[in-house]
C-alpha cells in the first residue's frame, strides 16, 4: 500500500512534529533556567565569598525593565550591583551553613529575623495613586467603629511590662481599610510600631507590645517625611520590631528545651 505522509525519504510529518516539540521543549528549558538566575545569582561561595562563573549560558540572563505605575522609575532586573555582605555578624565556625552570632546591636544592624531587603525609597500607593498608608485623620471616610477600643490616649507596654510611651495616632491603610501602625510618643521621638505586634487591653487603658523591651522604642526607625512612610522605612520599622522577638532579651535567644 502506497504511503503518501513521506516528505522526503523515510522522513514523514509524525517525525517532524516530534523533532520540532523536542526542540521546542529544550529551548523552553533553557529559557526558563535563564529567567530563574535574575535574582541571587550568580551564585558566591558562603565562606570564601568566590564568585562562581561556570555555569555560562544557563546562568546568566539579560535585563529585564519593569515600568512602575503612575509614571514612576523604570526598575531593571537583575539590578546593577551586589548586596554588602559586611554584616555586624561573625560565624560560629568556619563552615558552610554554620549560623552567625551578632557583634553589635542586631536590631540595627539587620541580623537574622531584624534582616531587611532593600525597598523602593518612595510611598506605596493604592489604586488611585495617593499614599496608601497615613495618620487616620488624613484618611476620609475612615474611622474607628464606636464598639471598638481607640488606642489613643492609651500607654504603651513593652514586652518587659515597662511604659515606652502613648499612643498618638493612628496609621491606616487606605486600600484594605485596617490598621497599621501605633504613632508612640516615647517622649523622646515618635514611632511606629507595627498593629500586628500590638494587643489593646480596653480595661486597662494600655497597649502591649511585647516585641520589644520599652527601652528599645526610641531608637526604633522612623519615616524622614512627617505624615507618609516609604517601603523601606516600613521595611526598617518591620525588622526593627520582629527582630525583638528573638533579640530583645538573652531568654528568647535560648532554646526553649
Amino acid at each position: 500500500m502506497m504511503d503518501d505522509m513521506k516528505i522526503v525519504g523515510s522522513i514523514d510529518v509524525a517525525q517532524l512534529v516530534f523533532a520540532a516539540f523536542v526542540l521546542f521543549f529544550l529551548a523552553l528549558m533553557v529559557y526558563l533556567r535563564r529567567e530563574d538566575r535574575r535574582e541571587g545569582y550568580p551564585l558566591e561561595d558562603e565562606v570564601t565569598g568566590r564568585v562562581d562563573s561556570s555555569g555560562g549560558i544557563l546562568s546568566t540572563a539579560a535585563p529585564k525593565l519593569f515600568h512602575m505605575p503612575f509614571g514612576r522609575d523604570t526598575l531593571s532586573a537583575p539590578a546593577h550591583g551586589r548586596e554588602p555582605v559586611d554584616i555586624a555578624a561573625a560565624r560560629t565556625f568556619r563552615s558552610p551553613g554554620a549560623p552567625y552570632y551578632p557583634t553589635g546591636n542586631p536590631l540595627v544592624d539587620g541580623i537574622g529575623p531584624a534582616a531587611w531587603a532593600n525597598r523602593a525609597k518612595h510611598t506605596d500607593l493604592d489604586g488611585e495613586g495617593r499614599n496608601r498608608i497615613v495618620p487616620i485623620g488624613t484618611a476620609e471616610h475612615i474611622s474607628i467603629d464606636t464598639r471598638d477600643p481607640d488606642p489613643r490616649g492609651m500607654t504603651a507596654i513593652g514586652a518587659d511590662g515597662a511604659v515606652a510611651g502613648t499612643i498618638t495616632d493612628i496609621w491606616v491603610d487606605r486600600a484594605e481599610h485596617v490598621i497599621r501602625y501605633l504613632e508612640v510618643d516615647t517622649g523622646t521621638n515618635k514611632v511606629l510600631a507595627p498593629m500586628g505586634m500590638a494587643k489593646v487591653q480596653r480595661k486597662k487603658g494600655q497597649v502591649v507590645i511585647d516585641a520589644l523591651n520599652a527601652a528599645d522604642f526610641a531608637a526604633a526607625p522612623v519615616p524622614g517625611t512627617a505624615g507618609q512612610i516609604t517601603l523601606y522605612e516600613e521595611e526598617r520599622v518591620m525588622a526593627y520590631f520582629g527582630g525583638g522577638y528573638l533579640y530583645a532579651n538573652r531568654a528568647r535567644q535560648e532554646p526553649l528545651i
